[in-house]
């Protein structure tokens, strides 16, 4: 792998954060020693199991493990609720607020070195790009907007479910509902990534009949 593919520019990321940001492809220690003398903000993702001692003596920091829940559609446990439904005539205001600080769990949020309202930003850009390319589902309580699925063909890499529905045990109905839709698109596997400390989240999937794979640590460096 060449140098400047161990290191990659992510603007989306400077966009937000002001400052220019990367992703490491490697962790290999001319890369290491490369981003000593670099300012800006990077990451990189490892294996759980492997040695982070190169890593934390380069100046990295824990920040999340990601991990990939999965299911077909004979392992889905469909929960039904009448009240629960799906839509796409959606507006993104609505769906704004529902964003807004609804990623608490997601490693930009905590990582101390960054402002966590232009953590917010990063999804709210996100949840934009999504809606811009017609590729969100509205979770529907009757009329009332619940939360959103952002999809890209079988995956669901950004999802949120409204303060006003959490802690109801409605969720799985919401979930369910989405699962159906896919499932009935004739994608043959739904997946998703969460950050393992986020229980709420993990439980849900779990009674929905998904199990989980590709767990990622995901660690940051700060170069002010």
């Amino acid at each position: 792998m060449r140098n400047d593919e161990q290191l990659m520019p992510t603007p989306w990321d400077k966009n937000v954060f002001g400052i220019d940001t990367y992703e490491l492809k490697s962790v290999f220690t001319d890369v290491l020693e490369r981003i000593k003398k670099m300012k800006g903000h990077f990451t990189v993702k490892v294996d759980p199991l492997s040695c982070k001692k190169k890593l934390q003596e380069a100046g990295f920091y824990y920040c999340d493990t990601l991990i990939e829940p999965y299911c077909d559609s004979k392992g889905f446990k469909d929960f039904y609720h009448e009240s629960a439904r799906l839509s796409y005539d959606i507006n993104i205001e609505d769906l704004m607020k529902i964003s807004d600080g609804a990623f608490s769990h997601g490693r930009f949020h905590r990582d101390f070195n960054l402002d966590k309202k232009l953590a917010d930003s990063r999804y709210n850009n996100w949840l934009r790009e999504f809606y811009d390319l017609k590729k969100i589902i509205a979770l529907m309580y009757e009329d009332d907007l619940a939360g959103f699925w952002c999809v890209n063909e079988g995956k669901v890499p950004l999802h949120a479910l409204s303060v006003k529905y959490r802690g109801k045990g409605l969720a799985k109905y919401f979930w369910s509902a989405g699962c159906r839709e896919l499932f009935s698109k004739g994608f043959k596997e739904i997946s998703s990534s969460i950050s393992a400390s986020n229980l709420a989240v993990l439980n849900l999937y779990a009674s929905l009949g998904f199990k989980f794979r590709n767990p990622l640590d995901i660690y940051h460096k700060f170069n002010p």
